[in-house]
Formats: C-alpha cells, structure tokens, sequence
C-alpha cells in the first residue's frame, strides 16, 4: 500500500504516462554517423510516422528545416515524441515486458559548428544513446558529444550503427570507447555477420538471436531464435565477460558470481540498469539504422537500461532570494513548479518558442510563471508538446516533460521558471565562445533597418552567435563557432527574416597574453581650476597558466588606496584587459596583483581610479613581452591511402602539426593540430587533393603563440588606416 501511495503522490492522476514510464533521451554522435537516420527508424517502430524518410533524400521528421534538408546535415536539435511497449518474444526477459512508455528524443547535430544544440540538450536529458559508425569506431566528435554527456551526468547506451558497411568492426568499436573515452563499455549484444552479410544480433544477456528476414525491405520481420551454432562459443565467451564486468561493480551479481551460482537473466539486466543509471557503466548494442536492423532492441535497450526521470539523483539549484542556500528539486507532479528553459526558437507563425523542461510540478495554461532572474511573473497563454516542427496544443504538462511555451518576454536561454514563492536557480548550460567573425553588411536601405533587429533574434536563439559592432571601424561584426555556422546564419537571415546581407572575409577570434611579469605604474591626475582628478595605482602582471583565465587579487595594505576606490580599480583593469595592448584582442590568462597607489583626499573619485587602473595595465602589458594567441583545431583527416602524402603536405603548408597517422581499413587517419586562419577553405581542397575521396572534421584545442612572421602581419592590417598614414 505504500508504494502505491507513493506512486500516487509522484504522478498526477492526469496524467497517461507515469515518470516511472517516461524516457527523456538525446540521440548523439559525431557528423554523419547515422543519429538522424537511427531516429527515424525508432519513430518508424514506435508508429509515430507510417513511411521512413531518409537524410539523403531529405524528408526526415527531425531534419525539418530547409537548410538541414538541402546540406543532408542536423542543424537544430529537434525534440519529438514516441510510445513504446516491451512485447513479450520467447526466451527473452524485459524488465518492462508490456508496460507502455514514452520516450521523449533530442536528435542533436553532429557537426562541431553546433555544439551548442548538443550542450543544451545534455543540459536536460536523463540519458542519451551514443551512436557510433562500426567503421570509423569513435571519432573527434564523438569524444566531444561524450566529455558533454560525462560533465552534465548523462547516462549512456552505445549503438555500433552502419553493421552492414564494408570495414565494419565492432570490437574495434568497442575497443576504442575503452581506450579513447575511458567507458566501462561492454557489449549486451553481438552481430550476427558483419559487412554485407550483416543479418542480425545475439541477445548476449537472454543468448538469443535476432534473425532479420532479408526479404522484408522495412525490417519489421525477424525472428527470435536460438543462437546461430557457429557464434555459440562467442556468444557465452560475451556472456561470461559481461558478468564479470556486472560483478565487479554490482554486489547482487557479484555475490551469486563467489557462490557459483547461475545469473539468471532479468537479475544481470536490474543490474546493468542500476549501473548504467549510476554512470558506471554503458551497454554496447550494434545494428544498421540504414538497413533497419536492430532497431527494435535498440528501443528496448532504452526502455530497460536508460533512466526515468526518478532514476537520477534529483536536480539541485540555489535559492534566489539567498544564494548561498543550495535547494533540491523533489521530481513529483505535486511538488511546487519548476522547470529550465532550454532552448530558444523563432516560429514563423506562432512567435517565440521557449523550449523547458519540467523538473517538479505541473503547469497549465492561464497559470502564473515567476522567472527569478528578472524577477517578473507571466501568465502561460500557450502550452504546446513538439514533434519536431509540429505542435501540439495542450492543457498542462507535468515533471518530466520537454515542451514549450509561446509569448514569455525577457527570458534567455538557461532560465529557471518556477513558482513564485518557490525561487529557485538551476545550473544553466553553459557555451563555448565564438572562435570566427566577418563583417556584414545589408544591401539596401530597406534590409539595413531589418538586418539588427534579425541578428538580435536569431542571437537570442543561439548563445554561440554574437552580433557587435566595431568601434573603430564601424562596421557591423557577426561572429560564431566556424564557416557554415555563419553561413547558415546568413542563409536564415535571406529566408526566414527576408534581409540581403554581404559578408566580408572570416576574421578570426585572436587572443593577447604576455610572457613575463612586469610591474605598472598608472597615474591620471587632471586640474581644472576647481576639484580636480586624482587617481595612482601600482599593479604587478604576470602570466597565468593556459586556461586559468584572468586572476585579479588586491594586495594593499595600510590603506593606500581607500577600499571604496578599489572596484574602481579592477573595473579599470577589465577594461584594458578587454582592449588588450597589441592588436584591440582581448588578453587571456593572467595573474594581476595591486600593490601600492596613493589617493587625494578632495579629488580622488572612482572615475580616476578606474583610469588609473587602465593606464596600469597597459603599462605593465607593454613591458612584459605582449604576445598574439591563435585558436588551433584538432583536425581529423580520413583519406584512402593513395592520397596520405599530398594531403600531410597541403596541413604542413597551413601551419599544421601532425600528432598521429593511423591506419584502418583501407584508409588512412590524419590527427593534426592546425590554427584555424589556415583552415578557410579546406573543404574544397582536401576535395582537390583526393578526388572527393577524403573527409574531415575539426574542433577547437587550444590558443597558442602566433609565429613572429604571422604576429607581424596580422598586427599591421590591425592598425587604423589614418595610423598607417
């Protein structure tokens, strides 16, 4: 009676699906690994759609915008929803065999230039499903997409897709995600054949077959037979493996493993599950999205081993009103509301869209909201569930839910929505820093009234664009994570807000640091017959460790500079440190101590101080050997073998360093280190060199010192034309 008073108490009796049924999950993977493909075959099972499209085509539910479809790519993460329930099949055991659920898919883009729909769908799943090619095995991105999943606490299960491609290999896909990302991955299937004769899987957990009918081109036939006689041995090799790896960590297993008992089969999957929740283990499955096979265990590997919402630790934020309160969020439909707006998105016919997830409560329409960063409450006019770009109007949505809101003011990306007398602040997502602008400009007088107000938008959706303007030039800067970020921008800017723009050559985000400490004197004294200006401060610089970022401590004693004036002075710093003292880049990475100053007792004021700060470090910066930082991407090249020279040639010509030459399969993987001003344009030159053959795909590393001959003239086109005069 308890548990079902419990259970009562979790779940509003509104609502069809219980959290306990409920499946929040991200379908992600490195570009072109099949996510968007994988997806549509689970809708296709699931019956939420009755054809299967297909990306090359470009009529899948998820890749619904006009870009994604023409570039076979995912832009925008796409949220849909399906329902599925576990069918009983002879000799195998499902922990929920007959209990419908909904699962609630984020299919995330794969190219790096939109890492961001990635981090804010992490930010809100309960679990995702790695994707990962059998022949290319774990790639850049895919090592990306999981140190994401591994910082917001994601549970994972991998799928080993593209079993049918010629090269595939999936131990070695299983090898590399120990290796390379470090996971306690072990397999709860095996393949059945492999390349073109890839037929099926092995159940690893119940030993039982998936024999797919060859003659059935929507794979919606197979047969659940008894293991193949030629993988017997492998299959109870697989079998034994993954208890021993349950064991280690599980201490129900683990006991039965020391008593020499058996282990049946639904008691090694409770296991797997309480590992998997705990982040302590990833379930390895394999199939072929494209040919439709092993699909339907992928959804009831979802089902078993991903979490429901009250499978995770429940969520904590800071009280608003007293921040250094830390409060837990209890996951039930009648706890106070409180939810995370995830996501920002532009609708053409119904205005703004705020995607949120609900993490406690329930909200329905005509209710009030409270946003505690703003401090202002809102009335819910609009509740909509989304199936990509459908949407369908609701009453209320419940703890556990993604949907969306229409016509919410002043909010941004990562804002908590809650109840009013239940303030509370969750971690919001956080986002890389552009590493790429150009200049924009609108065409005609008509597009340049449109063109700022288009920018804001689409830089409200997206928290990788920024949209400025240079002070000294004038002109308009947009800036974003790389080339086809802004182009897309500049294609939705023709599309979808009617603004003809031209766009300058990329301009590449720059960094300034120095090399040595230095001390820096800044005084601004200024006498105008009344009260004057007096401001003298004494700061030391020195550089900080790559990535520490910017350290400001105050070191004076004695009061030599009155406390107040101070945040005066650090104000000041920030400044110039914004400024930077070579080429107007901003300065990273170091340590700032203030040490001496003096003031005057009628004319000091904040004003001088901050100056005083200012002309400080730009003192101390031009004594400590000031230096330009470039950003450097991890670039992976895969190439037939033919070509391996020309194209290590063409990466040393731009600057690049190679870390490793790897062969595998008939091909040739190039991992190199190459700053991104050489990297304009690769795509059509790695094309050139290799006949269309070769492929890659590149990410930000690190910033590191621009060469002299390089620094000199990236310095001199920075300089104002009257300067060069």
């Amino acid at each position: 009676m308890l548990a079902v008073a419990t259970e009562n108490a979790v779940n509003s009796p509104n609502r069809k699906y219980t959290l306990q049924c409920t499946r929040n999950i991200g379908i992600a993977a490195h570009i072109d690994a099949g996510k968007t493909t994988t997806t549509e075959r689970i809708l296709f099972y699931t019956g939420l759609i009755h054809r299967m499209g297909d990306v090359d085509d470009g009529n899948t539910v998820t890749d619904w915008m006009e870009q994604e479809r023409e570039r076979g790519i995912t832009i925008t993460s796409a949220a849909t929803t399906c329902y599925w329930t576990p069918r009983a099949e002879p000799g195998c055991a499902k922990l929920f065999e007959g209990v419908p659920h909904r699962i609630n898919i984020i299919d995330t883009p794969g190219h790096v230039d939109f890492t961001a729909e990635v981090e804010r769908s992490m930010r809100v799943l309960d679990g995702a499903v790695a994707v990962f090619c059998g022949v290319a095995g774990v790639q850049p991105q895919s090592e990306t997409v999981w140190r994401q999943a591994t910082k917001y606490r994601v549970p994972r299960v991998a799928f080993v897709n593209k079993m049918d491609r010629t090269g595939a290999n999936f131990e070695n896909a299983v090898a590399e995600m120990r290796q390379k990302l470090g996971a306690y991955a072990y397999p709860v299937q095996i393949p059945i054949g492999r390349e073109d004769q890839f037929r099926g899987v092995v159940d690893v957990v119940n030993l039982r077959a998936y024999l797919y009918d060859p003659e059935d081109e929507m794979g919606m036939r197979y047969d659940v037979t008894d293991v193949p006689a030629e993988l017997q041995e492998a299959a109870t090799r697989a079998r034994a493996e993954l208890v021993d790896a349950v064991a280690n960590k599980d201490d129900e297993v683990a006991a039965l493993v020391i008593e020499d008992k058996p282990v049946d089969a639904l008691t090694l999957k409770r296991a797997i599950r309480r590992l998997t929740c705990q982040i302590e283990f990833v379930p390895v499955l394999c199939g072929s999205a494209f040919k439709k096979r092993g699909v339907q265990p992928l959804i009831d590997a979802v089902v078993d081993y991903l979490p429901s919402p009250l499978d995770i630790p429940p969520p904590t934020g800071v009280n608003a009103d007293h921040p250094e309160e830390i409060v837990e969020v209890p996951v039930r439909d009648d706890a106070k509301f409180c939810a995370l707006a995830f996501k920002l998105w532009s609708d053409p016919f119904v205005g703004k869209l705020v995607f949120f997830r609900v993490y406690s409560g329930q909200i329905k329409k005509g209710e009030i909201i409270y946003n505690p960063r703003t401090r202002k409450r809102e009335r819910v006019n609009r509740v909509m569930m989304i199936q990509a770009d459908k949407r369908l109007d609701v009453d209320a949505v419940y703890a556990g839910d993604i949907a969306a809101l229409v016509g919410l003011k002043n909010i941004t990306t990562g804002d908590t929505l809650c109840s009013e007398d239940f303030p509370i602040l969750l971690e919001p997502p956080t986002f890389p820093e552009p590493v790429i602008s150009m200049a924009i400009e609108p065409k005609t007088k008509a597009d340049r009234d449109k063109l700022g107000e288009s920018l804001a938008r689409l830089a409200e959706e997206d928290p990788t664009f920024r949209c400025f303007t240079n002070e000294e030039t004038g002109q308009l800067i947009i800036a974003g994570m790389g080339e086809l970020h802004l182009e897309i921008i500049r294609d939705r800017l023709l599309r979808e807000f009617k603004v003809e723009a031209t766009a300058g050559a990329p301009q590449i985000a720059y960094r300034e640091t120095v090399t040595r400490a230095a001390e820096g004197v800044g005084k601004f004294i200024r006498q105008s017959g009344g009260r004057g200006q007096y401001g003298h401060a004494v700061i030391t610089l020195a550089p900080n460790e790559r990535g520490k970022g910017i350290e400001i401590e105050n070191k004076i004693v004695g009061g030599v500079i009155p406390k107040e004036y101070i945040p005066a002075v650090i104000a000041g710093l920030q400044e110039a440190i914004a400024g930077g003292v070579l080429a107007g880049y901003p300065m990273v990475d170091l340590k700032i101590a203030i040490v001496d100053g003096t003031y005057h007792e009628v004319d000091s004021s904040e004003l001088a101080f901050k100056m005083a700060g200012i002309f400080a470090l730009k003192d101390a910066a031009k004594k400590a050997n000031p230096i330009l930082l470039e950003p450097i991407m991890k670039v992976e090249c895969t190439t037939p073998e033919e070509y391996q020279g020309d194209i290590l040639g063409d990466l040393n010509r731009r600057r690049g360093k190679i870390v490793s030459i790897e062969a595998k399969n008939n091909a040739t993987s190039i991992h190199a280190h190459v700053p991104l001003a050489e990297m304009f344009g690769y795509a059509t030159a790695i094309r050139s060199l290799s006949k269309g053959r070769a492929a890659y795909s590149m990410e930000p590393y690190s910033f590191e010192p621009v060469p002299a001959q390089v620094a000199a003239a990236i310095l001199d086109s920075a300089k104002p034309k009257a300067a060069r005069a």
